[in-house]
């Protein structure tokens, strides 16, 4: 467990349908989420260099309430983005480091018989935390992988037929290694479809290199980071994006995406509709990003490859061809109409 970070209390969680209803959040001025966001983003380019694109795309997903795939090759800074983006939030933080022989019970807690009151004691997993480090995930079984299920969809954990709710907000960030790469596990469909977004960070241009080279020698960069936005102040972020419009064409062309990609020829498996609910999480934390409380089409796009990509399987003969899901999503969305308008006072609810 990181000790930068408050640690969530075994005795407060609480059993489904039986804990305090979370108290309201206030609301938060743009200019409030445009600072917070600001604060974040800037504190992640002094420890990730040359990645804005990837820390913006991260902070998306935190915002829009999801989970964060981050895939490459070892030693490109998976595990430093997601160290850098929990540590920037004054919240409760935990690590797992995915390995084979890692068992469910290491992820959600186990049951413990207590002799003194001849009760069983639930003992919290390291899941229990509002961000949620998952290092090498791949590398598990997928007995374990499938503990983190209801975790990521339904924000709690059964166990024993006792069900714990977790802390809000509530992410996991999972970094993996190339599936080609050896002691791998691929991850079942139904993991992938958890996570809203997934990014490839990549190697470092010349200039961002030079600069690791020069700065990240005598200490590690992480000792310098701190939290510079509160849990509340992140979950009123949360509720700014979720108040953020998105008019009816703009919906329109989001599902007509989706139809797009389960009737493409070259795809085996098309955009769930999962996938479309959170595409349109993710086109709202974009558009908020961006100084704007409406939805535009651009939003959509701008991160329909990340959203989508890891979800659509190619078919044999696409897959020989040397073709990717990035490449089929860009040709579905040159070829898909441009949803109109977008703003409030051009279509009202």
């Amino acid at each position: 467990m990181d000790s930068h970070h408050r640690t969530m209390d075994p005795e407060s969680v609480a059993v489904a349908g039986t804990g305090e209803a979370p108290a309201e959040q206030e609301l938060i001025s743009a200019e409030q989420f445009h600072q917070a966001s600001d604060r974040i983003l800037s504190l992640i380019s002094t420890v990730i260099d040359g990645k804005a694109e990837a820390a913006r795309l991260a902070l998306t997903v935190l915002l829009a309430q999801g989970h964060l795939l981050v895939e490459d090759v070892p030693g490109v800074g998976k595990t430093m983005l997601a160290k850098t983006l929990a540590r920037t939030i004054d919240c409760s933080v935990s690590r797992i480091q995915f390995t084979p022989d890692l068992l469910p019970s290491d992820v959600t807690g186990v049951s413990i018989f207590n002799q003194s009151s001849a009760q069983f004691e639930f003992r919290p997993g390291p899941v229990f935390a509002n961000i949620v480090i998952g290092d090498e995930i791949n590398r598990a079984s997928a007995k374990t992988q499938s503990a983190l299920l209801e975790c990521m969809e339904e924000h709690q954990v059964t166990v024993d037929g006792n069900s714990y709710v977790l802390g809000e907000p509530f992410m996991v960030v999972a970094t993996q290694n190339p599936i080609e790469m050896e002691g791998t596990y691929p991850l079942p469909e139904a993991q992938r479809d958890r996570f809203m977004a997934r990014i490839s960070m990549g190697y470092p241009d010349t200039e961002a290199e030079i600069e690791m080279l020069q700065t990240h020698q005598s200490i590690s960069p992480l000792a310098k980071v701190h939290p510079v936005v509160s849990s509340e102040e992140a979950a009123a972020m949360i509720d700014f994006v979720r108040s953020v419009y998105a008019a009816p064409p703009v919906k329109e062309y989001v599902v007509a995406l989706g139809q797009a990609t389960r009737e493409h020829g070259q795809l085996r498996l098309g955009a769930s509709p999962r996938a479309l609910l959170q595409l349109l999480r993710a086109a709202k934390a974009n558009a908020a990003l961006a100084g704007r409380d409406f939805v535009l089409p651009d939003d959509v796009s701008g991160v329909a490859g990340a959203v989508l990509g890891h979800r659509l399987i190619l078919d044999r003969k696409a897959a020989s061809a040397g073709e990717s899901p990035a490449t089929v999503i860009d040709s579905i969305l040159a070829k898909l109409p441009v949803a109109p308008g977008g703003r409030r006072d051009e279509q009202r609810r």
